[in-house]
């Protein structure tokens, strides 16, 4: 029997009848883009990530820059993220004409390590080339990141505080969700994500209405909003009536009606998957390094990630065992070529060093007892 690494047909099968039933409403109506279904999951969204707006756009991607751009920042600025993450958390920044500057991570989570922070904002400071602007913390591997300390850093620097939130919403700490911190969180709806579609989406969840209505604008070509019409007179649609650069980045109606449909399993998934890891714990601490979870935190579990010595070999005996892996990432961004000449104050040894240790096992919610264990049994038979 094959195992998936991640089982997007065993959700599927549960919540057929609904996602049906939602995707032939959406073909009913023909609203496809920006339909009624649209507005009702981001409300429904902002709900649950505890957030007074959510924004809804194309793609996780998207949803990064959408922020950094409403925000005015561009050339000469630095915008601090880890280097252990995907392209797209860095990515976006040159899009502005700011430049990334890379961040080690904690051994432990994985994630933005404050004090490391803390002494890349001084480094670049004394530096005086770049004018630091934002922060981007990501919930890597679906954690929340210590954003106490990184808000409270941010705050004090005068900076904004991006929680990129792609492989963790719906993670939290202390009961809290990152908004609670951060200036936006920012999510994916990619499939494979613990809140998935079926294609690319994304959402921006935030507390400033000033804030929403530019992003609004600029998901849509720079559309006019209500604050750009205030004492003129348009009367035509307007979206005809550009008052920003922009870009097309706009949820599908059909995606939305499905996110509907799994947001409203998404809090019983979770919960489901804190069993999965727990199970994972107890079988493997002993043989690998399995994953610490910030105190007070609670991981969505986007990936279950150990470490090992031998990853590569322990990858290859476990393929052999018909159990499929991940490695992320083994390439830190910092090494990839486009991204190698932007500063990297004091280092990233520990993110070098996770990128050759790290292996993912297969992790979802309805992973079963028996197949798991099958799995583990797998991950101790290794004797390499």
């Amino acid at each position: 029997m094959t195992i998936a690494f991640i089982d997007l047909a065993a959700q599927q099968r549960r919540l057929k009848p609904q996602i049906d039933a939602a995707i032939q409403k959406v073909l009913a109506h023909g609203a496809y883009v920006m339909g009624p279904e649209v507005r009702e999951f981001e409300a429904q969204l902002a709900a649950f990530g505890q957030a007074r707006r959510a924004l809804s756009c194309a793609n996780g991607t998207d949803a990064i820059a959408l922020p950094l751009m409403a925000w005015g920042i561009g050339a000469g600025d630095a915008v601090f993220c880890p280097s252990f993450t995907f392209a797209a958390t860095p990515e976006v920044v040159p899009w502005t004409g700011a430049e990334p500057v890379f961040v080690d991570v904690l051994e432990d989570t994985y994630n933005l390590d404050p004090d490391k922070l803390e002494a890349a904002i001084a480094a670049i400071k004394a530096e005086g080339r770049l004018e630091p602007r934002a922060v981007i913390a990501v919930d890597l591997f679906g954690q929340p990141a210590d954003y106490p300390r990184i808000a409270e850093i941010a705050r004090r620097h005068g900076l904004k505080l991006i929680a990129d939130s792609a492989q963790g919403f719906g993670g939290s700490l202390h009961g809290k969700h990152p908004i609670h911190w951060a200036d936006v969180a920012t999510t994916s709806f990619f499939p494979a994500k613990p809140l998935g579609c079926y294609g690319d989406g994304g959402a921006v969840l935030t507390n400033d209405d000033a804030l929403w209505d530019v992003m609004d604008s600029l998901r849509v070509h720079g559309k006019a909003v209500a604050a750009d019409l205030e004492g003129r007179s348009f009367d035509h649609d307007p979206k005809y009536l550009n008052t920003r650069i922009g870009m097309n980045s706009r949820l599908d109606t059909l995606q939305a009606a499905i996110l509907i449909e799994k947001l409203a399993v998404f809090a019983s998934e979770i919960e489901a998957r804190q069993t999965v890891a727990a199970r994972y714990a107890e079988g493997l601490s002993d043989v690998v390094k399995v994953p610490a979870v910030i105190s007070g935190g609670v991981s969505v579990w986007a990936q279950y990630t150990v470490e090992h010595d031998d990853r590569d070999g322990l990858a290859a005996h476990l393929k052999t065992q018909g159990v499929p892996t991940a490695a992320y990432y083994p390439v830190p961004m910092h090494r990839q070529a486009p991204y190698a000449h932007y500063p990297q104050p004091g280092g990233l040894p520990v993110s070098e060093a996770a990128a050759d240790r790290v292996i993912a096992l297969p992790m979802h919610a309805y992973l079963e007892a028996d197949i798991q264990d099958r799995i583990i049994a797998a991950v101790r038979g290794y004797n390499g």
